[in-house]
C-alpha cells in the first residue's frame, strides 16, 4: 500500500487543528477579526478611492494624456492625471451636496408635509365613491390619517425633545468626536490612496512578485484571472451605471419641462439618484415623484406615472444597451436576484456590489462550462478582458 507523503500528512493535520480551533475560539476569532478590519478601516477606504480614481486617472491617461518619449511630460503625466481625477472626484461631491442632497431633503420635506392631505384626500375620494367612512364604521375600522392630529403630534414631539435638553451636551461630544474620528480616517485614507496610485505599477509587481514567490506561478495566475473578471465587472457596472444615471436625469428633466409637470428639478435630480441603484431605483423614483405631484393634482401624478413608464422603456431599450451593453453579462433575473440579496444583507451598499460581484460569478461560471465542454479547464480559455492587470493598470 502506498504511503502518503509526509508534507500532504502535515498539511492535513495543520487543517484540522486550525479548523477546531476557529471553532472552538469561534467569538474570540470574530472579536480579533473585528479589531483588525476596524485598525485597518482607513486603508480599505483608501483602496477603494484609489480603486474609483483609478477609473478615471487612467481615462484622462489613455485619452487627453497620451504616453510621450520627452523625460518632463512623462514625470508630470500621473500628477496631472492624478489631480484632475481627485478634482473631478471633489467637484461631483460639492455638487452633491449644494445641489442634489438640498433637493432630496426638500423631497422629503414635501412628502412629510403632503401626507395628511394626500391621506384625508385619498380618504374623501374613497368615501365619495364607495362609502368607505359608512363601511369602515360597520367593521370598527378607522384609516390611519383621515383623522389624526397631526399638529398636535408634531407639538407633542418637541416637547419631548426639548425634556431631554440635559442629554445635548454628552450627545454633541459624541457627535464632536464622532465626526474627529471620521476626518482623520478620510485624511489617512486619501492619503494612503494617493500613494497606491502614484506607484500602482511598482506596488502591482511586489504583490505579484510575493504572491508567485509563497503561492506559486499557477495559483498565482489563476487568482489574476479572477481579480480580471471581477475587475472587468466592477469597472463597467460603475461607468455604465453613472453614465446611464445622467443620461435618465436629463431625459426625464427635458421630458418634464415639455410637459410641464410640476417640481420637475427635484424629481429629475432623484431619478437620476436613484437610477445608480439597478431595478429598485426606478420604483423608489416613480413612487415619491408621483406622490409629490398627487398632493397638487392627482391626474397629473398618473400622467406623470404614464410619463416615468414610457421613460424607462426607452432608457431602457435604447440607452442601456448602448451605455452599459452587454458588459455586465448578466440577465434580468439574476439581477434582480443580486439586488435583491445585497440589499437584504448591506442594504443600498449591497445592491450596489451585489450586481458587479453576480456578474463576475455569472461569467466565471460560464466559462467554465463552456471550457468542461470542450475538456479544459476555466483558466484555458482566453481572457475577455481589456485591461491588462486587474488593480494596477
Amino acid at each position: 500500500m502506498k504511503q502518503l507523503p509526509w508534507k500532504i500528512c502535515l498539511r492535513a493535520g495543520v487543517t484540522v487543528v486550525l479548523v477546531y480551533l476557529a471553532c472552538h475560539y469561534w467569538s474570540a476569532f470574530v472579536h480579533v477579526l473585528g479589531v483588525a478590519l476596524s485598525a485597518a478601516s482607513p486603508l480599505l477606504v483608501g483602496g477603494v478611492i484609489a480603486y474609483l480614481a483609478n477609473i478615471l486617472m487612467s481615462t484622462y491617461e489613455r485619452h487627453f494624456f497620451v504616453k510621450r518619449k520627452k523625460p518632463i511630460y512623462g514625470k508630470l503625466r500621473r500628477p496631472v492625471c492624478m489631480a484632475l481625477a481627485f478634482l473631478t472626484v471633489v467637484l461631483a461631491v460639492v455638487w452633491m451636496l449644494t445641489t442634489v442632497l438640498p433637493e432630496l431633503a426638500r423631497c422629503v420635506e414635501m412628502i412629510i408635509a403632503g401626507l395628511p392631505g394626500a391621506l384625508t384626500k385619498a380618504y374623501n375620494y374613497l368615501d365619495e365613491k364607495i362609502q368607505l367612512g359608512a363601511l369602515l364604521k360597520d367593521m370598527n375600522l378607522t384609516v390611519p390619517g383621515a383623522d389624526f392630529d397631526w399638529r398636535s403630534a408634531i407639538t407633542n414631539t418637541v416637547s419631548f425633545i426639548m425634556t431631554g435638553v440635559g442629554g445635548v451636551v454628552g450627545a454633541a461630544a459624541t457627535a464632536v468626536s464622532g465626526v474627529v474620528s471620521t476626518v482623520a480616517t478620510l485624511f489617512i485614507a486619501v492619503v494612503f490612496s494617493i500613494y497606491l496610485l502614484a506607484g500602482k505599477e511598482h506596488i502591482g509587481g511586489q504583490l505579484l512578485q510575493v504572491m508567485r514567490t509563497y503561492l506559486g506561478d499557477k495559483l498565482t495566475d489563476r487568482i489574476v484571472y479572477v481579480l480580471k473578471v471581477v475587475d472587468d465587472s466592477f469597472h463597467s457596472f460603475i461607468v455604465g451605471q453613472c453614465t446611464e444615471a445622467l443620461i435618465l436625469g436629463a431625459m426625464c428633466f427635458v421630458g418634464m419641462m415639455v410637459f410641464g409637470f410640476d417640481y420637475a428639478p427635484t424629481i429629475s435630480i432623484l431619478v437620476g439618484f436613484t437610477a445608480l441603484i439597478p431595478v429598485a431605483g426606478a420604483y423608489i423614483a416613480g413612487v415619491a415623484g408621483a406622490f409629490m405631484i398627487f398632493v397638487n393634482s392627482p391626474l397629473e401624478a398618473l400622467l406623470f406615472v404614464v410619463f416615468l413608464v414610457v421613460l424607462q422603456q426607452v432608457e431602457g431599450n435604447l440607452v442601456f444597451p448602448r451605455v452599459v451593453g452587454s458588459s455586465i453579462g448578466l440577465p434580468g433575473v439574476w439581477v434582480l436576484a443580486a439586488v435583491t440579496v445585497g440589499g437584504g444583507v448591506l442594504g443600498i451598499p449591497g445592491m450596489l456590489i451585489g450586481v458587479p460581484l453576480a456578474s463576475a460569478a455569472y461569467r466565471l461560471l460560464s466559462r467554465d462550462a463552456r471550457a468542461r465542454g470542450m475538456g479544459k479547464s476555466l483558466f484555458d480559455m482566453p481572457h475577455e478582458a481589456k485591461r491588462k492587470n486587474p488593480l494596477f493598470k
